[in-house]
């Protein structure tokens, strides 16, 4: 974002704050340039090992030597993948952390803010540019991040995390773009209501961990369950890569816990599934192809949560400064 096509209070707040912006664009890069770097030279190693002519199952010390390099390589990314994830589930608060204390916060601390409204600044022009400045870097910055581990985790080399794994699923798809514009909005309305710094860095952590937790709670009930049903003894069952939800054991249409027969012997176990007319198991879970409705139910409600906010933080401003 070039200070020169900005006007106004936006251009301010990017020249205040241009360090930080620098130092974050930084690392953010570092961390595009480490995942793709690792993805490269797994893929490298896949592919020599995959010109020895060896497999798995080749004991020869040169085979073994190269399998073991492949996998510890593999092993690096995916310790990678998740250390990024995990990056990713944190990043909406840093950002939200930001907007509550150094962009709002301190102003409304120190009295700085008096200075920008005696400019022709209006209070709400002045928290229109405080929240859509780092909107918009978040709208172009996040989806990025989350583009490039998308395609680090498509690599046919990569020994990745599950989909539904949280520091996956918060990295990928629609959901840290909202997260990250939810936690703007909160630290927004903190920041207006405490008026102080640290108290309102604290109170937007707490809340943004809270909305976080809760959607977290409730994620797989977001979306219908699919079931399968397995007749007693038989081989089948849960897919894989496929979110397991619930379980146990069926009397008809009837659905019983999967631990109601388990004290005792076997002979009792026999008998007890005979007494309660038992055929099967079944398993509700979330396939791979719930991703997307998951993730769009999901980012639904965090985007109305954002409005929410955001509606709060203009109220409290007019109220106060009307």
């Amino acid at each position: 974002m070039s200070t020169l096509a900005l006007r106004g209070p936006a251009r301010v707040i990017v020249l205040q704050h241009r360090r930080v912006l620098w130092i974050a664009g930084a690392l953010a890069l570092a961390g595009v340039v480490l995942l793709t770097a690792s993805v490269w030279w797994n893929s490298g190693t896949a592919d020599t090992y995959a010109d020895t002519g060896c497999s798995y199952l080749d004991t020869s010390p040169r085979c073994v030597a190269s399998f073991q390099d492949m996998l510890s390589h593999q092993a690096w990314l995916r310790d990678v993948l998740r250390y990024a994830g995990t990056a990713m589930m944190v990043l909406p608060a840093a950002i939200g952390l930001f907007v509550a204390g150094p962009l709002i916060g301190r102003e409304l601390e120190s009295g700085t803010y008096r200075l920008a409204w005696s400019q022709s600044v209006s209070p709400a022009r002045w928290l229109l540019a405080k929240l859509t400045v780092p909107a918009a870097i978040t709208v172009v910055a996040v989806p990025v991040l989350s583009a490039v581990y998308a395609w680090c985790r498509t690599s046919p080399d990569t020994d990745r995390p599950a989909w539904y794994d949280w520091s996956t699923y918060a990295a990928l798809g629609t959901l840290p773009t909202a997260s990250a514009l939810l936690a703007i909005a909160l630290g927004a309305l903190a920041a207006l209501l405490v008026r102080r710094t640290l108290l309102a860095m604290g109170v937007t952590a707490l809340a943004y961990g809270a909305v976080a937790l809760t959607l977290g709670a409730v994620r797989d009930s977001l979306w219908a369950v699919s079931t399968v049903v397995t007749p007693l003894h038989a081989t089948g069952g849960q897919p894989r890569d496929s979110l397991w939800v619930g379980g146990g054991l069926t009397a008809g249409d009837q659905r019983l816990p999967g631990d109601i027969c388990d004290q005792g012997p076997v002979a009792d176990v026999d008998r007890c599934l005979a007494d309660h007319h038992v055929t099967g198991t079944y398993v509700d879970y979330h396939p791979a192809s719930h991703f997307w409705p998951l993730q769009l139910v999901g980012t639904g409600i965090v985007l109305v949560l954002t409005a929410v906010a955001v509606a709060l933080a203009f109220r409290v401003l007019r109220r106060r400064h009307a």
